[in-house]
């Protein structure tokens, strides 16, 4: 009897350490989900890969855990059926601790809430600022397409400048959250996936001002690599 309850003990205590093991622990909830699967997902050589699958029965709210080597982006997919795309992710930045995401099953992307770390804290800051720019740029385009339509070719010659000059406000705010942020992974980052095509000068200047250990990162080294490979 006292054998057999040894092996139970240690059955749910090995048991209970598959299900804990990792250094970053993820919990969250995605409202309106009974049952469903919600994959986290690693981009390798433009693909995303999952590396954990988490599996919902009439609960909406999950955790989980995962083992990161190193700060890195990776991505939260709802699987609804459709296409697995970029589109139907939600982006996070992945480094040890614990990390809370937060989203709805009819608005995942929109409404999604991640926190947890202070790379997310600045992808948040970024996307907002961003998101702002976009939208400016969408009611310049709008109101262009108005202007041609109505044959008025003055008043959208000057919306075309000012979308031009968005892009460059855009860039400008990158290269800049970069330089500011140049103790966190998340400035190599945004260099390599925002703005890889700005001058390299400025590429250069970003990488340049890197901390030691930022350089070494994953995103670091990709800075460097891409900046290698181009000049």
């Amino acid at each position: 009897m006292k054998k057999n309850l040894f092996v139970l003990m240690l059955g749910l205590t090995l048991f209970s350490c598959s299900q804990n093991e990792g250094n970053l622990k993820i919990t969250g909830e995605i409202k309106g989900l009974s049952q469903g699967k919600l994959y986290i997902q690693r981009l390798q050589d433009t693909i995303l890969k999952p590396i954990k699958v988490i599996k919902f029965d009439a609960d909406s709210k999950f955790e989980t855990y995962l083992n990161i080597s190193e700060p890195e982006v990776l991505y939260v997919y709802l699987d609804r059926g459709t296409s697995n795309s970029l589109d139907n992710n939600i982006a996070f930045f992945a480094e040890e601790g614990k990390m809370q995401i937060h989203s709805d099953v009819n608005n995942f992307i929109s409404k999604s809430v991640v926190t947890g770390n202070k790379n997310q804290e600045l992808l948040n800051q970024y996307k907002g600022v961003i998101a702002k720019y976009n939208q400016e740029n969408l009611d310049y385009i709008h109101k262009k397409l108005e202007a041609q339509i109505k044959g008025d070719t003055k008043t959208a010659d000057s919306l075309q400048q000012l979308e031009d000059r968005m892009i460059i406000k855009k860039y400008q705010y990158a290269i800049n959250f970069c330089l500011n942020n140049k103790e966190h992974e998340i400035a190599p980052y945004i260099a390599v996936t925002e703005i890889f095509d700005a001058n390299p000068k400025y590429l250069d200047s970003i990488r340049k001002v890197l901390t030691p250990e930022v350089l070494e990162s994953k995103y670091g080294k990709m800075l460097s690599e891409y900046l290698d490979e181009i000049n």
